[in-house]
């Protein structure tokens, strides 16, 4: 069986991994001349460690992630107005037992999968269709080939899912909020901590990364979405308009943001897909059902993901059977995943000073009666799904 994946970051080496496993003949396409480094931080939750364990590289995901003592809010003045610690809730809190930056997992799934992938930088499909036998697939480089399966790991503005289910429009939610992230080399001391400070309808961060730098967030609310389709300079220039006059750490983030080589912004979306599959094209990860970083269950449901189509492809040895079966499998799982803590964006980037600090109250509350149970339910839906053995582990011999 040939598989073309299209997306290099986490669903789609991750589900190269398992389609490997089950005796696929895989290609991943990336439309980005070459992997990029960096990125975000991401947590891996609940069933997910349990699926990175199966792949055997949890070690290699340990060694590379972030040690943060938890969450702390801060004022104008870098004073703490209300605090999570990473150990809160079994290390499923607001920081994760596993915080690692995205571009440092991608490179583990990438190097769990080179020895038995094509990886295809610098190209992406242009046009694509199907018959009951395979998938005739154009890229834009000229090449056409055909393909068993595609399946459309490539974000939240997916280019599979345009070309085999129809524009973003469709499926993509604004939630009402921009931001941007970049690496600063000269973040002071953060002890650790991940640092966030809110003015109304704006939000700064700092999340310690290896090495000594830090990971710089700046957001903002903004109703509609208009800064779309822009430059990196026009995306910059937007970032220090809608910035200016922060306090905090905030001028000295804007400083370093100019020569920062690992700049991205981007609109917070969530992805609703109704079936995420058509005919011999599937959809995994944030391409089908993105939660957003408000959710924070990205990353755990792009792993999980990748495992179940797998599985199920092994299982039933039909696409159209397969892919109705993984997304009966996923459907509590991500409907968990999608929920939006309690006030969505307005608990990211309150409007109001008083929401600010009723905000910073509630988070130091969280780990007491009787918000420890609110909050719990909250962070337990990483376990909302129980994994099946479809015999792939890496503790067990490979299918041919």
């Amino acid at each position: 069986m040939r598989v073309l994946i299209s997306g290099s970051s986490i669903a789609g080496p991750a589900c190269a991994f398992w389609l490997h496993r089950a005796g696929a003949e895989v290609t991943v396409v990336e439309k980005s001349r070459r992997p990029r480094p960096g990125g975000h931080a991401v947590d891996i939750r609940g069933v997910a460690r349990q699926v990175v364990d199966w792949m055997g590289i949890r070690e290699a995901i340990r060694a590379r992630q972030v040690d943060e003592r938890g969450w702390l809010l801060v004022d104008r003045r870098n004073r703490p107005m209300g605090r999570m610690p990473a150990d809160a809730f079994g290390g499923e809190g607001m920081v994760a037992e596993i915080e690692i930056a995205r571009g440092d997992l991608a490179e583990v799934l990438r190097d769990a999968t080179a020895g038995f992938t094509e990886y295809r930088y610098g190209d992406h499909l242009t046009e694509l269709s199907q018959d009951a036998d395979g998938v005739d697939v154009t890229f834009a480089s000229g090449l056409r080939d055909r393909y068993d399966l595609v399946i459309g790991a490539d974000g939240v503005h997916s280019g599979v899912r345009s070309l085999a289910f129809g524009p973003d429009a469709d499926f993509v939610r604004y939630l009402g909020v921009y931001s941007a992230y970049f690496t600063v080399t000269d973040p002071g001391d953060l002890d650790n901590w991940y640092l966030m400070y809110n003015e109304p309808g704006r939000v700064a961060g700092l999340r310690p990364e290896r090495g000594g730098t830090a990971k710089a967030h700046l957001g903002f609310r903004e109703p509609e979405a208009r800064y779309e389709r822009l430059t990196r300079d026009e995306e910059k220039r937007v970032v220090a308009e809608r910035m200016a006059g922060g306090a905090w750490k905030i001028p000295e983030l804007l400083a370093q943001m100019p020569d920062a080589p690992d700049f991205f912004f981007d609109s917070i979306n969530q992805v609703h897909v109704k079936r995420w599959w058509r005919g011999r094209v599937a959809l995994v990860g944030d391409a089908g059902y993105c939660g957003s970083p408000l959710a924070g269950l990205g990353t755990s449901m792009s792993l999980v993901g990748a495992y179940v189509l797998a599985g199920e492809l092994t299982r039933t040895g039909d696409p159209e059977r397969a892919f109705a079966a993984y997304q009966d499998a996923m459907a509590d799982y991500v409907a968990a995943g999608l929920e939006l803590p309690p006030g969505g964006a307005n608990g990211f980037a309150p409007y109001s000073r008083l929401m600010i600090r009723l905000r910073a109250k509630s988070l130091s509350m969280m780990t007491a009666w009787p918000m420890r149970n609110l909050a719990a339910k909250q962070f337990g839906k990483a376990e909302a799904i129980t994994l099946q053995d479809y015999g792939l582990r890496t503790d067990q011999p490979q299918l041919r």
